[in-house]
């Protein structure tokens, strides 16, 4: 019987192992994926420290996939083998239920938790996936510097086109990382004014080489007050995880602007006045599901936007891990699957 190899969390909050598994057959509605590659994201810690509820174990954490389809479930239609696709955080959707049928797919009744959470994701050779759940990915778009798009990209991707800023308008992205030096590229692609907004000055010229017109250290001055003259942003995309950081730009909000959040901090403290004279808001964005993520693939290979990587094999995922949780990476984590 063929066999893959997973690197799977035994139990909540031990180490990852190696582990060999039957090659799982697609269920009816699914896929089965030869992986190439996979992201580490912050959101892994999910899995291995037990954050969400409902989880069994051992789980295979992972949601940043670019692999090849090798079999095809019953019912599955458009999808051949061979084809090139991609797996993020949605695990697909139903298309039925009451939230599906009013578009609000990444809220589907059905379909409910992620990958890599609730059920087993990339960190293997091998993956299985809802149909409903696959990206296409473009031939010239390389695995291992796309994968972190899946997640890091599309949410900060879609964040910024539901954001309400236009062309020319001044977005500040706060936090040069991870997220933030995927969301300058595409801030600048999309046309707008870009301000990055990091402590210290060690990443400018990098923030400046990736399309920042502006950048503000929020170490040497008050990030708010120094949006505030430059017009205030219609958008500041919030990327970062302290909840007093973004509770310190959130007054450099213009009119109608709109604080997006996509660094989960916790409790987060706004004055109410500050947005009602502005009428601006505080808003959450949840990743994206599979069609957001095709979005995301297309537009990153129209205008050349990659991820900045380590990159590790698949024995060395507690080691790639480790490295994601030390906040050192420059800029990703990212397993390549031999």
């Amino acid at each position: 019987m063929a066999t893959m190899r997973a690197m799977s969390v035994p139990a909540r909050g031990a180490k990852l192992r190696m582990e060999e598994r039957s090659v799982p057959q697609p269920g009816r509605g699914e896929v089965r994926i030869r992986v190439q590659a996979c992201g580490v994201c912050h959101s892994d810690t999910l899995t291995v420290e037990g954050q969400m509820p409902g989880l069994t174990y051992p789980r295979i954490p992972g949601h940043e996939v670019i692999g090849t389809v090798e079999a095809v479930g019953e019912t599955v239609a458009g999808w051949q083998v061979g084809t090139r696709v991609g797996v993020g955080w949605s695990p697909g959707a139903c298309g039925y239920c009451t939230q599906c049928r009013h578009g609000n797919l990444f809220a589907c009744e059905n379909l409910q938790g992620a990958t890599g959470v609730t059920r087993d994701g990339g960190y293997a050779t091998h993956l299985l996936a809802q149909a409903s759940a696959l990206a296409r990915v473009p031939a010239e778009l390389d695995a291992v510097e796309s994968a972190p798009l899946l997640c890091a990209g599309i949410t900060t991707f879609n964040a910024l086109r539901n954001s309400g800023a236009g062309a020319g308008e001044l977005v500040a992205i706060h936090g040069v990382g991870g997220l933030g030096h995927l969301g300058i590229q595409f801030a600048a692609r999309l046309g707008l004014r870009v301000a990055a907004v990091n402590r210290g000055r060690d990443k400018e010229q990098l923030a400046r080489s990736l399309g920042a017109s502006e950048y503000i250290d929020s170490d040497a001055t008050d990030p708010a007050a120094a949006l505030r003259a430059l017009g205030g942003a219609r958008a500041i995309l919030a990327t970062v995880t302290h909840a007093g950081a973004m509770q310190a730009i959130v007054g450099g909000l213009g009119s109608n602007g709109t604080l997006m959040v996509i660094g989960a901090v916790g409790a987060l403290t706004v004055d109410s006045l500050e947005l009602l004279r502005k009428r601006a808001a505080v808003k959450g964005w949840y990743s994206g599901t599979s069609v957001d993520s095709e979005d995301t693939l297309l537009f990153s290979a129209r205008h050349g936007i990659k991820s900045m990587n380590e990159v590790y094999s698949l024995e060395e995922a507690q080691s790639a891990y480790e490295r994601m949780r030390s906040g050192k990476a420059r800029f990703r984590v990212v397993i390549r699957i031999d």
